[in-house]
């Protein structure tokens, strides 16, 4: 039924990469003469010696044969495995002693999330440790599935299976027949991308260190910044630097690389991209306009403000340059909504994307008429082509599912003694993979994460699980007929 001897094979891959990318950490501290090197170095030795001596036991005899089942029990226990691993030298570091914290900090990474229980130690925190909080963001971005999948058929395995269940959105969508080809090209566009970020963000005096800091939390629409002010620590340049590579980190990458190749009019016959582009418009011109009409802003801060708020959750990268709950309740309402949005399919981005609620509004609207008229044909239609009715009906179940999962979120929040707006408003933030919310874990400088009970902390931790993975991916291992042999 389960080649689990190949998923162990895999999973100590995983684990032999993921302390690779921690020794990545070891020249930042080095460099800045951090405290953390020792933390460091033997952390990802001693992952690295591991995870190949996994994968090293288990390589013989194994069958090359990878089902779409254990695909999925791959993502899923190999998004829990990293985020133990990559727990790791913070505990040993001493930065953030709690082993919860630290796996929390670091879940919260690879999903993307930015959600944080660092206080006010942000910007005491060791440089190496500051560069791997930004690395788990990058690896986390794209995943470190695709990533794995352009190595996979070295080895005589191939990847569709795990392509399905980790890629974001309801559909993969493969840029060449060949999947290997595809990770190839996604990670080409996300390298260029975040090193182009860098650039900019250098060339408007941002420190090295800094830019590509935050570059990878941009292009990872993760949020984890260097600064406790987040990116209202910089200037006005930086902040519409940041305010257009977020926006580009929610376009599907395929419509990207399709862009970069000079195939522009893909972009503009994308339904998806048009709602994603035609929404930002309009809600920056709403918010801009309501937060200048308050007084105490120039135009252009409101526009910038407002902008960056917008983009920032709307695409569910998690930075901010100030604080939205202080704009009145209208503002609070509106964002609050937008936690459950997301962008575009096939982006870096969280939350339920743009494309469902396109979907779900088109079969809305189609049902009415149906009521009129019961014998017509009314599929609906997604760039001129007719969506399956499977499809459909996956994106209904999907859509009733986040609103369930987030109800009982909810619920045992309040369950554990959080106010209900900081319930509510930590469970938007962490199954839609936004980072802040609302009530004691929004935007502001001093909320955060940190005052939320442990038992709480879990919770949310596979919240942001679920969320980073589509929930299907998960909940399908709960299931008994997931583990029934067939």
């Amino acid at each position: 039924m389960f080649n689990f001897r190949l998923v162990v094979n895999l999973l100590g891959m995983l684990s032999a990469i993921c302390g690779l990318a921690m020794l990545l950490a070891v020249p930042f501290s080095l460099y800045y003469g951090g405290e953390d090197v020792k933390a460091l170095s033997f952390s990802g030795l001693g992952i690295i010696v591991l995870g190949l001596g996994v994968w090293a036991l288990t390589k013989k005899n194994t069958q090359k044969e990878l089902k779409k089942r254990d695909g999925y029990l791959i993502v899923t226990l190999g998004w829990l495995v990293m985020s133990a691993l990559g727990a790791v030298p913070y505990v040993a570091s001493g930065a953030i002693p709690s082993f919860t914290d630290a796996f929390f900090e670091t879940m919260s990474g690879f999903t993307t999330t930015g959600a944080s229980i660092l206080a006010d130690q942000i910007e005491s925190l060791p440089k190496g440790l500051h560069f791997w909080r930004s690395m788990t963001h990058w690896i986390g971005g794209m995943g470190i599935i695709v990533l794995t999948i352009a190595i996979l058929p070295l080895l005589g395995i191939g990847g569709m299976q795990l392509y399905a269940a980790e890629v974001p959105g309801p559909t993969p969508d493969k840029l060449t027949p060949r999947i290997k080809e595809t990770a190839k090209r996604l990670w080409i566009v996300y390298v260029a991308l975040t090193l182009l970020e860098c650039l900019f963000l250098m060339f408007g005096g941002m420190s090295f260190f800094e830019a590509i800091c935050h570059a990878m939390a941009t292009l990872s629409t993760g949020g984890f910044s260097t600064r406790q002010a987040s990116v209202g620590a910089f200037g006005a340049y930086h902040q519409y630097v940041i305010i257009v590579f977020m926006f580009l980190a929610g376009t599907n990458f395929a419509l990207t690389y399709a862009a970069l190749r000079g195939k522009t009019r893909r972009l503009w016959r994308n339904e998806e991209f048009r709602l994603y582009l035609w929404a930002c418009l309009v809600l920056v011109s709403v918010v801009s306009l309501t937060v200048y009409l308050r007084g105490g802003l120039s135009f252009e801060e409101a526009f910038r403000q407002s902008a960056f708020q917008v983009v920032s959750i709307l695409t569910t990268t998690g930075f901010g340059t100030a604080d939205f709950t202080a704009w009145g309740p209208f503002m609070l309402w509106l964002f609050f909504l937008l936690m459950f949005c997301g962008a575009c399919a096939g982006s870096t981005s969280g939350g339920i994307k743009v494309v469902r609620f396109l979907v779900i509004f088109k079969n809305s609207y189609l049902e009415l008429k149906r009521q009129i008229h019961p014998k017509a044909i009314l599929p609906v239609r997604f760039n001129r082509k007719a969506v399956p009715e499977d499809v459909v009906s996956r994106i209904l179940a999907f859509f009733l599912i986040f609103v369930i999962l987030f109800v009982i979120g909810s619920f045992c929040m309040t369950l554990i003694g959080l106010d209900f707006m900081t319930a509510i408003g930590s469970v938007a933030a962490t199954l839609g993979n936004i980072g802040p919310g609302i009530g004691q874990v929004g935007p502001g400088d001093v909320q955060n994460f940190a005052q939320i009970p442990d038992i709480g902390k879990w919770i949310l931790s596979m919240l942001m699980l679920l969320g980073r993975l589509e929930l299907f991916t998960v909940l399908m291992l709960f299931t008994p007929f997931f583990w029934r042999e067939t």
